[in-house]
Parts: structure tokens; sequence; C-alpha cells
């Protein structure tokens, strides 16, 4: 199988596994979305998950995140890791929020990325899930995935998103990138990877044998 076959094979098996796949991080909006996906860096997303909700009752939008002590918000995200670092860049692009873009989520990568603590990949989950922009997210699960599948090198994760975006087509990038998370998790996991029981790997493997 070629790449393009092999891209079409595993649109497939993800739609058949995971059709309706949720976003992974509670949110409620874009601002919320923005700040759990900030949070999610080098952490889990579980772990997110159970730091958010008492963050999001103390404030939940920019005006009032701005607003909160940087202590606090840091006592209340400090199981993420990080949390000094994050707690700045929440507070940080709060302020800038509501001081540069009326205090609503700005709706461009560019002004995104200029947001404290916001990188490229925020961006693209923030501009695909809660925009509907055309994006693709690439964390270390689909990074690892795309390699395994021989979809692309491997040397990083730009390149992966150059090389995943020219195979997949554009209108199921939002949906798939998704989709390869829950996959990555439940069955092509970085330890204790079994191809054998990999509804993927098990097939490109014997695709490869039978050349």
């Amino acid at each position: 199988m070629n790449k393009k076959e092999r891209a079409t094979f595993i649109a497939i098996t993800l739609e058949k596994l995971f059709p309706d796949p949720p976003i992974p991080l509670t949110h409620e909006d874009p601002f919320t979305l923005l700040i759990a996906v900030l949070l999610s860096a080098q952490s889990t997303d579980a772990r997110v998950n159970l730091c958010t909700p008492t963050l999001f009752a103390k404030a939940k939008t920019p005006e009032a995140m701005s607003q909160l002590d940087l202590d606090e918000i840091a006592a209340i995200i400090r199981p993420v890791g990080l949390y000094m670092t994050k707690s700045r860049a929440i507070s940080r692009l709060s302020h800038d929020i509501v001081t540069k873009h009326k205090g609503l989520v700005p709706q461009s990568f560019a002004a995104l990325e200029a947001l404290p603590g916001v990188g490229h990949k925020t961006a693209s989950v923030v501009m695909s899930q809660a925009f509907g922009h055309p994006a693709f997210p690439v964390d270390t699960h689909i990074h690892r995935c795309a390699k395994r599948w021989g979809l692309s090198n491997g040397k990083n994760v730009v390149q992966t998103e150059k090389d995943l975006k020219r195979l997949f087509p554009r209108n199921i990038w939002n949906k798939i990138h998704i989709q390869m998370i829950y996959f990555a998790r439940q069955y092509c996991p970085a330890r204790g990877h079994n191809a054998e029981a990999c509804p993927i790997c098990s097939h490109l493997v014997k695709k490869a044998h039978q050349k």
C-alpha cells in the first residue's frame, strides 16, 4: 500500500471505531477551550479535566480570569505541572483578550499565536474545534501513530502536520485528529503496544508482508 492507500484505510477504520468522538477536554466555549488546551501541554487531558471545573467556577471569562490573583490560579492548576508558567500565561492572555480583542477569543491563527503561552498546536485546536476552521493539530499521540503507520518520517510535529494534511481530505481534518487521539490511547499506545491486536498496525503489517 502506498501512503495514500494507507491513509484511506486509516480514515475508514477510524470512522468505524470512533464515528462521533467528543473533544477530550471539558469546556463550554472558545475561551474555556483555549485555557484547557493550554493547560494540557505536557500533561494529560484527564488531569486537566480534574482542575478546570474549579478554575472555571472561579472565572470562565477573560474579564474574570484577568482579575484572579496569580497565586490563586497557580494553586488550582498545580496538578497539571508547569503551573507557575501556565498561570502567568493564563493571566496575561486573559488580559490581552480583554484589552486587544474586546473580550473575545480571536479567530485567526496569527492573533491566537500572539497570545502569551499559545503555540501553533493550541491555536490549531481552538481554530478547528471552537471555530470550525480546518486544522490538523498534532500531539504526541498523532505524531507517534503517523510514524508507525508510515504516513510521516516522524522527525518533528511540524513535518508530521504537513504530511497528514497532504494525505487526508481537508474536510475531515477537524474530526480525524480527534479520532486518532482516541485510537492511539486505546489501541496504539506508546508503551506496551501490541501490533497484532491493533486494528490498523496489524492490517498494515499484513499488507506489507503480502508484497
